[in-house]
């Protein structure tokens, strides 16, 4: 059975990488050995895993993580800290 993973990184300089993958730990040892020249996360090394969601289908994953790329800080921080009650009160000062 395949799981897909959306998660948070917390960069060097403080901002936040969200993505998605298949294989979690796979990928945070790509981004932690920079991998890729051409990711966000490159130059902004090293990274912590601050969270992690698996999904049992891609399509819930990939919703998930594009629903997660558009939230404000105060709204990841929410979800990092695990406070999903804040999410409508901080959804509503937004607006």
């Amino acid at each position: 059975m395949n799981q897909y993973f959306v998660y948070i990184l917390l960069c060097s300089d403080m901002s936040y990488y969200t993505g998605i993958t298949n294989n979690l730990e796979r990928r945070i040892y790509e981004h932690d050995t920079g991998v890729n020249l051409q990711c966000y996360t490159y130059k902004r090394r090293p990274i912590k895993l601050v969270f992690n969601k698996n999904f049992p289908d891609v399509n819930q994953a990939i919703a998930f993580e594009k629903q997660v790329k558009g939230w404000s800080r105060a709204k990841k921080e929410a979800i990092i800290n695990d406070k999903w009650v804040l999410l409508p009160q901080l959804s509503k000062k937004r607006n």
